[in-house]
């Protein structure tokens, strides 16, 4: 399914071909995410993602960038995560040789304008605000500090406002120089054309450039933050998030976690849906996710609920965790979660930004690089008493933390029912 090339001193290629695909996408994946930032570099991960945008030595314009991409019918975008920032194209298979070139044009080349760089301050604030009024990102922003703590895993990736105004212009280049390297970066190429066609583009558009990386400092002991977390709003609907410190990326349990997650809240199949929206009537927006790093992870649970059903809500939720750990799943329940799992990995393996994505998330995060065929083994493989076993070892009264947005009224009491038993 994949083909994989380490250019010397440059970017790690990897690449799928789609054959027939009428679309080519590339996925850049640069190993610099908040977690590498030190405490005097807050946001500069996610302001370099941005200020790459604002032009670069071949693109010298937004515009100039844009229309390179858009004129041909393609879309492009940026993403900041923790351990990772991606930058994808999608073009017609004519137009790989340009999208390349943007990619590594952003990455390897952007001005770094002064300019630019204070105006984009701005956007960035704006940015932050909008993500503080809406109560449900607020919430996973408060739940995450109650899970991992005030360290770089439990800050907000954008930073804060104040951090943003202070950062300094010489700390966000200095951040691309240590990080945004070809060496440190893996491109990955999803479409018809063979893989000695896409070293031969990566190469080219990314040049080499090597050198030592930051490191970043383990993840503290999980919880590390508060029991409880809440946010005073007068809003009509509560929004809360509870979850438990969960696995590792590339825990052997990491496939029975993906499928307990399954049974549990991905979809409307899934018994949260069924019970807490369907029989109950409790919320509208209700479900289940998985967060992992390399050396730390998460289940959470959120919804948005009526704020004087907060308290039902949650010992709802609690029940439906718990009976994840007391109970096996049974058989039909369990085959119809693995089938929904294993046939939405093969319904997006039809569209080549997600081969690009699924190849190059694996080649630049994990140990290893998965065939689909052997995911769906896996996924397969996944039995009743691996879910029990996994949900037995995670779902502790100690581990539980809670994060609530609602009318400051409805939120005494919660510590009281944040139990299993």
């Amino acid at each position: 399914m994949f083909e994989r090339t380490a250019l010397p001193e440059g970017p790690r290629v990897i690449s799928s071909r789609v054959s027939g695909a009428r679309s080519v996408s590339i996925a850049a994946y640069v190993l610099a995410g908040s977690r590498l930032e030190s405490p005097a570099e807050t946001g500069a991960a996610h302001f370099m993602e941005h200020i790459t945008f604002k032009g670069t030595a071949a693109y010298p314009t937004t515009r100039a960038i844009s229309e390179a991409i858009e004129g041909v019918g393609g879309s492009f975008n940026a993403a900041t995560d923790r351990e990772s920032t991606v930058y994808w194209v999608r073009v017609p298979r004519r137009e790989a040789t340009r999208a390349m070139d943007v990619l590594g044009e952003l990455i390897v080349r952007p001005r770094l304008d002064a300019k630019e760089i204070e105006g984009e301050r701005t956007v960035i604030i704006e940015e932050i605000r909008s993500y503080q009024d809406d109560p449900a990102e607020y919430a996973q922003t408060l739940f995450q500090t109650a899970l991992f703590g005030d360290g770089p895993l439990g800050r907000e990736i954008c930073g804060d406002e104040p951090a943003i105004r202070a950062l300094p212009e010489k700390t966000i280049r200095q951040f691309w120089r240590s990080t945004y390297r070809p060496s440190n970066t893996v491109v990955a190429v999803a479409g018809d054309l063979d893989h000695a066609e896409a070293v031969e583009l990566a190469n080219a558009a990314f040049g080499t450039g090597g050198g030592p990386i930051p490191g970043y400092e383990p993840a503290p002991p999980l919880p590390a933050g508060d029991r409880i977390r809440v946010g005073r709003r007068q809003t009509a609907q509560a929004q809360l998030v509870v979850g438990i410190p969960a696995l590792p990326r590339d825990h052997p349990d990491s496939w029975a976690l993906g499928v307990l997650n399954g049974v549990l809240g991905d979809g409307m199949s899934s018994r949260l849906f069924l019970s807490v929206r369907e029989e109950r009537g409790l919320a509208y927006d209700i479900g289940s996710g998985l967060v992992d790093y390399v050396d730390a992870g998460a289940l959470e649970v959120s919804a948005g609920v009526d704020p004087a059903a907060l308290p039902e809500a949650l010992d709802a939720i609690l029940a439906e965790l718990a009976r994840l750990r007391d109970e096996l799943v049974p058989e039909n329940e369990l085959a119809k979660a693995k089938r929904y799992l294993a046939g939405g990995l093969e319904l997006r393996m039809d569209e080549t930004r997600h081969v690009a994505s699924w190849v190059g998330g694996q080649e630049a995060l994990h140990d290893r690089v998965l065939t689909v065929e052997q995911a769906l083994v896996a996924i397969d493989a996944v039995g009743a008493e691996d879910i029990q076993r996994v949900a037995g070892c995670l779902m502790t009264d100690e581990g539980l933390r809670l994060a609530a947005v609602a009318p400051a009224r409805y939120l005494r009491g919660l510590d009281r029912r944040l139990r299993f038993s």
